[in-house]
C-alpha cells in the first residue's frame, strides 16, 4: 500500500471535502471503483449496494450534517456522484449484509495505558485485501480553531486510526454481531471520525459511539493522554447495543475481532477460521514485554519469536481468488503526547526491521 499524506486548511466541512476529491481525485474515483468491484465479486446485488450505500448516507446526514456535508464535497470534487462515493464511506455497512465470509482477518490492537504521567503506548495491524486499497491517505486537519487531526483512513472513509490535540487517541477493529443488518445505520467510520473531531475525554468519546444508531459491528479502543483513572476503553457497538470494555487493573487494553463484552458475545458473529481468539491469546502472551519500548522495538516484540511467521501478521495465500487474500498492510502507534502517528506499509516485523515513519 502506497501512504499519501495531506493537510487541509480548509474552513469547513464542504471546503474540506472539495479540497480532497480535488486533490486526490484519481485516487478518490479508483478506491470507489475497486469496491463496486469487490461487492458484486462476493455475490451482492449492485442495486442493494447502492440503497444501502444512499441510505446509510442519510443516516449519517441526520447524525452529523457537517460529515455529511464533507462527504458530499469530497464527492463533488473527485467528479463521483454521492451513491458512488458512499460506497467505500458505507464500506462496512455494505459488508454487513453481504454473504458471510470465511477466514476474515482484521486488526490486533494493544494499548498500554497504566496510571501515571506518561503517555499510552500502542500498536495495531491493520489486515485487509490490499488489492482494494493500493494506496491510503494520512491527513491532518482543524474541525475547530485549536483542535488538530491527525489519522489514516481510506480514500473515501470518514476516519479509520487517528489522534487529536486534546490528547485523544483512537484505534479500529471490526467486529461482527448476529444483529448486523441491511438497515444502512450511521457509517461506523465516520463515527470514529466524530469522536477524534470532538471528543477530548473518554466519557465524551462513548457518548458519542453511543449516540449513533448502527447496522454493523465495530470497537473503537480510545485512550487519553491526561493522567485520569479512565485511561482506557474499547467501546463495542453493535446494533443491538454499545458496551465498554475497560482496561486490565495493570493497564492493558488488547483487542481483536471478537466481542469481550459478555453479553455481546453471547451472539458474536466472527467465523470459525478468523483466528480472532488465537490472535487476543497471541498478543496476551507478549503484553508484558512490550511495555516501555520504542516502536520499532514494540513492533518486533509485538510479533513474538516466531516474527513475520506470527499469527498477527497475515500473508496473502495466492492459491485462493483475490477477494479471498488478506495481508497486514498497516502497522501503527498513536503517540498522544503530541498528537503524532508512527507507521509502517508492511506486517510489524518488516516495520520493526526497516523503521517507522512519523506523521
Amino acid at each position: 500500500m502506497q501512504l499519501h499524506r495531506h493537510t487541509s486548511t480548509a474552513a469547513g466541512p464542504r471546503e474540506r471535502g472539495l479540497d480532497l476529491g480535488r486533490s486526490w481525485d484519481a485516487q478518490t474515483r479508483r478506491t470507489a471503483k475497486l469496491y463496486q468491484d469487490f461487492f458484486a465479486t462476493i455475490g451482492m446485488d449492485p442495486q442493494s449496494v447502492r440503497s444501502i450505500a444512499e441510505r446509510s448516507h442519510e443516516a449519517l446526514r441526520a447524525w452529523s450534517p457537517a460529515l455529511a456535508e464533507e462527504a458530499e464535497g469530497w464527492a463533488d470534487g473527485a467528479g463521483l456522484e454521492p451513491w458512488e462515493f458512499s460506497v467505500v464511506a458505507a464500506r462496512t455497512e455494505i459488508l454487513a449484509a453481504a454473504p458471510r465470509k470465511t477466514g476474515s482477518h482484521e486488526c490486533s490492537t494493544a494499548v498500554y495505558a497504566p496510571a501515571g504521567p506518561a503517555a499510552p503506548q500502542t500498536m495495531q495491524t491493520w489486515d485487509w485485501h490490499d488489492d482494494l486499497t493500493p494506496e491510503g491517505l494520512l491527513l491532518e486537519f482543524s474541525p475547530a480553531p485549536g483542535r488538530t487531526v491527525k489519522m489514516f483512513t481510506e480514500f473515501g472513509t470518514a476516519a479509520k486510526i487517528g489522534v487529536n490535540s486534546a490528547g485523544l487517541g483512537l484505534h479500529f477493529n471490526i467486529l461482527s454481531h448476529a444483529s448486523d443488518n441491511d438497515s444502512a445505520g450511521v457509517p461506523v467510520h465516520a463515527i470514529a471520525r466524530r469522536i477524534l473531531d470532538e471528543a477530548a475525554t473518554i466519557d465524551e468519546a462513548i457518548a458519542i459511539a453511543a449516540s449513533a444508531t448502527v447496522s454493523a459491528s465495530t470497537v473503537y479502543t480510545v485512550f487519553t493522554a491526561a493522567d485520569v483513572p479512565r485511561r482506557a476503553v474499547s467501546i463495542e457497538v453493535s446494533p443491538a447495543g454499545t458496551a465498554v470494555v475497560d482496561a486490565a487493573e495493570d493497564g492493558w487494553l488488547l483487542h481483536t475481532n471478537h466481542f469481550l463484552d459478555p453479553e455481546l458475545a453471547r451472539e458474536d458473529g466472527i467465523d470459525a477460521e478468523a483466528l480472532s481468539t488465537q490472535r487476543l491469546a497471541h498478543l496476551g502472551s507478549v503484553a508484558a514485554d512490550l511495555a516501555g519500548l520504542g516502536v520499532a522495538e514494540r513492533a518486533r516484540t509485538f510479533c513474538g519469536t516466531a516474527g513475520g511467521s506470527a499469527v498477527v501478521c497475515f500473508h496473502p495465500d495466492t492459491a485462493v481468488p483475490l477477494h479471498e487474500q488478506w495481508r497486514t498492510l498497516l502497522t501503527i502507534s498513536v503517540d498522544t503526547s503530541d498528537c503524532t502517528l508512527h507507521y509502517a506499509a508492511d506486517n510489524p516485523a518488516e516495520a520493526a526491521r526497516t523503521g517507522f515513519s512519523t506523521f
